[in-house]
């Protein structure tokens, strides 16, 4: 099998080999939760419930009436102890949040009902149980799914590609579920295409998981229509932009292009996983599975936890630490979040917690510039991270706006590779966001 890749990109130590083995199991239910109301991208939601309220595994209890968004349901059955800002992992700040005391019934809320037979569900059908059931973008941007199965008249979409490539370092959670639930993955990834109107459909599988390759091409042997493609293992091999210019050799235009102005969706194998529940069973998104490793993890794991079950509570699962972090992040090593505490919650875009020692975590103190262009070579959109960086540092965003900062899809490939560890990516995505004050944005 021939594999295939997009230009840049580096090849970072794939620190897999603690998890790639371990089966997914499931999480000890917590005793409580916390639910952010604002977990993907877009608007966030709005509370349904009040505090003293009892509610049941899988009712909505946050929804908003924007276009771009998706409500958020409770993970366990019990009582609301208080709807207020806590910490979020990713947005790094206090958002709404609705906090559960679990009475250990996990009782099932009436909504949840199967949604019905594949073959019986239209694509508006389809749509609407998806967002009905919360569903975001799994491998960690967390965009409404519904919305992107949704292309503007106009946009017609002729490949769907099935991400399965899982190109950070450490995580594993994709691969074992591609390993052990790969019917599950490919009906949701039917769905998914029926949902769009696409009838060609590829899953796109990094070449270092030959056991999901084969688990997922047993499965898809049935449908004529969809085939297994190996990709490169190079990081950032599961952006969709690279992904698309390995496995078609399309490129996406620059921002605000996106993969359907060039015919094509990209979901996550996590995300299809999670519509085939919710087609099979009527349960929204109320658990996936993260991996829970990194050096200083006693019994790195692959868990499916529920949603707004806190780190501590995970790692604690997982034999605790064997001693004190250096860095505690959100998501993999590269794109992840670095956080000041483990009692933040699992969200539906945590798609690992990686706890790293101070040989891993990389405390390095940056240098001069040597103008060697590493950081040229590395960057998969072609951009010029040094110029942008330069230009930042004296505050001349006019400048730096003339090398595209808002192209980057700050995957820290150059970062990492700079021998003078700058903190390139960082500067970037400064950036990004004065240029967006400067333009009237937040």
């Amino acid at each position: 099998m021939d594999t295939r890749t997009f230009p840049g990109g580096v090849h970072a130590p794939h620190s897999k080999h603690r998890t790639e083995h371990n089966p997914i199991r499931k999480a000890s239910d917590p005793a409580s939760v916390v639910i952010p109301l604002h977990q993907h991208t877009g608007a966030p939601c709005e509370p349904l419930v009040k505090k003293g309220e009892r509610v049941l595994v899988g009712q909505r209890i946050g929804d908003s009436k924007a276009a771009v968004s998706a409500p958020v349901h409770a993970s366990v059955s019990g009582t609301v102890t208080a709807v207020e800002p806590r910490p979020q992992p990713v947005l790094c700040r206090d958002v709404m949040s609705v906090a559960i005391e679990s009475d250990g019934l996990f009782e099932v809320d009436p909504s949840v009902k199967p949604a019905g037979d594949l073959d019986s569900l239209d694509a508006a059908e389809l749509r609407r149980v998806i967002r009905e059931a919360g569903i975001v973008g799994l491998g960690g941007a967390a965009f409404p799914t519904s919305v992107k199965v949704s292309p503007p008249a106009g946009k017609p979409i002729d490949v769907f590609l099935l991400n399965g490539a899982e190109c950070e370092p450490y995580l594993t959670a994709d691969h074992r579920l591609m390993v052990e639930e790969a019917d599950l993955i490919v009906h949701g990834m039917r769905a998914l295409m029926k949902a769009t109107g696409v009838e060609k459909g590829i899953v796109c599988i990094e070449d270092n998981k030959p056991d999901a390759i084969e688990a997922m091409g047993k499965v898809i042997a049935d449908f004529p229509n969809l085939s297994v493609v190996a990709v490169k293992t190079k990081y950032p091999q599961g952006g969709e932009k690279q992904l698309i210019v390995a496995v078609l050799g399309r490129e996406v235009p620059p921002p605000p292009g996106l993969p359907l102005d060039v015919g094509v969706v990209v979901n996550n194998v996590g995300t299809a996983a999670a519509v085939a529940t919710a087609i099979r069973t009527g349960m929204p998104l109320v658990e996936r599975v993260l991996t829970v490793t990194g050096s200083l993890v006693k019994e790195p794991a692959n868990l499916r936890a529920r949603i707004g079950t806190t780190f501590e509570d995970l790692i604690s699962q997982c034999g605790g630490l064997a001693g004190e972090p250096a860095k505690i992040i959100a998501g993999g090593p590269m794109m992840g979040i670095a956080q000041y505490t483990t009692a933040v919650p699992v969200v539906k875009g945590t798609s690992g917690i990686l706890v790293l020692g101070k040989d891993e975590a990389n405390l390095e103190e940056p240098s001069n510039c040597i103008r060697c262009g590493r950081c040229v070579r590395a960057c998969p959109m072609l951009l010029m991270p040094l110029y942008i960086k330069t230009y930042a540092e004296a505050s001349r965003w006019d400048l730096a706006e003339r090398y595209s900062p808002t192209a980057c899809i700050e995957c820290g490939a150059c970062a990492y590779e700079c021998p003078a560890r700058l903190p390139l990516v960082q500067w970037i995505k400064i950036s990004k966001a004065e240029l967006a004050r400067a333009k009237g944005g937040k």
